[in-house]
């Protein structure tokens, strides 16, 4: 099975309510959707969202990646020797992840679909669905408050809530306001998305212990590069630290572990460049004993799919944080994972059962060759 074609769509869908976090704003959904045609018919897609403040890539830097670089580079190759083909695209460019990530997840759709296999069997086959948190964005705590009990009556269980952004007193009165409304029964996971310095960090976390606010977890409380700052903040505290925004790559993961500067890693198919590198960052943290979560930026229902079926796929990923295409006004993809609730079902399609693309968000295209 050779590589056809391979083309790149702007997309954009409008967000049915502002994403706030301490780094950015969303309104609007953009992103870079990729078709990859093997002469034999078969169809694989991926996509990347622009994520300037995390990865650095915009929608034209994404785009001119994938037709400039990887078009070229791929155009006639065979998939069958697939590590070449991952080799070669890691080797055409340094970082730009985002968009080696959408071309990686249109290949092993492919790859998938040769082997007659949905994607997250043909990688581990360990779930067959998963339980996605939701999402409560930074707003004043009376907002956040009545946002988390619309999201439980919703049927969601497990809330992933923003901070890091104004004071730390504002901070920990919103999740007092949030506990106080949802009860005690919900799973509450933090994200300040590098919000905090470390010493700020260790008295908000510290005085949250002291509340019995009961979080699960804490998503990099301070700047990607601060590992040093990341290491404090585990080590002098009793929740559990997650790194998110400093672990792109194994070799960060690697940097990561063997500092013991955090208990857990969430893994984002942008920022590892796809499901090749994800899958190392995995294995490397299982063999650390450490569980990940997967993530997502806000993706449209294609990237989500990539993400949940790796995500299903390895047995120390243990969390799920999915909920981006909820968020959106309309569904880009037909076919993919489907949402029951909080449940997300992986289907048994071959590759990621995608069938095709709704052109009603579709804003222009390139052409395939």
């Amino acid at each position: 099975m050779q590589i056809q074609s391979i083309e790149t769509f702007r997309g954009a869908i409008p967000l049915h309510t502002p994403f706030k976090t301490a780094l950015r704003t969303v309104t609007v959904a953009e992103t870079i959707i990729v078709k990859v045609t093997c002469d034999d018919g078969t169809v694989g897609w991926g996509e990347a969202p622009p994520t300037h403040v995390i990865t650095g890539d915009s929608m034209s830097s994404i785009q001119y990646a994938i037709e400039a670089i990887f078009k070229p580079l791929l155009i006639g190759e065979s998939l069958i020797a697939r590590e070449q083909l991952f080799e070669k695209i890691e080797k055409s460019m340094v970082r730009n992840t985002s968009a080696k990530a959408a071309i990686d997840m249109a290949l092993y759709d492919c790859i998938a679909q040769l082997a007659k296999l949905p994607l997250h069997q043909f990688l581990g086959g360990y779930h067959e669905r998963l339980e996605t948190d939701y999402t409560v964005s930074v707003n004043s705590p009376e907002d956040m408050a009545a946002d988390a009990r619309k999201y439980i009556n919703d049927g969601f269980s497990v809330l992933k809530i923003k901070v890091g952004k104004n004071d730390i007193a504002t901070d920990i009165e919103r999740i007092k306001k949030v506990r106080k409304e949802i009860g005690p029964k919900v799973v509450i996971r933090l994200d300040a998305n590098q919000g905090w310095q470390a010493k700020e960090a260790v008295r908000a976390i510290r005085k949250m212990e002291e509340l019995g606010l009961d979080i699960e977890l804490m998503e990099q409380p301070v700047k990607a590069h601060d590992l040093e700052g990341l290491k404090y903040v585990t080590n002098h505290t009793e929740t559990p630290i997650m790194a998110d925004e400093s672990v792109f790559l194994a070799h960060d993961a690697k940097q990561v572990l063997d500092m013991g500067a955090a208990d857990l890693i969430n893994i984002k198919l942008m920022k590892a460049g796809g499901i090749h590198e994800a899958i190392k960052i995995a294995k490397l943290s299982s063999i650390y004993g450490v569980d990940c979560m997967v993530g997502s930026m806000i993706e449209t229902k294609i990237g989500i799919t990539a993400a949940a079926h790796f995500a299903a796929s390895q047995p120390n990923v243990t969390r799920y944080d999915f909920d981006a295409p909820l968020m959106l006004k309309g569904d880009i993809a037909n076919g993919g994972i489907t949402y029951h609730g909080s449940t997300i079902e992986l289907g048994n399609e071959p590759g990621l059962g995608i069938k095709s693309i709704n052109d009603s968000f579709i804003l222009e295209e390139s052409a395939g060759n």
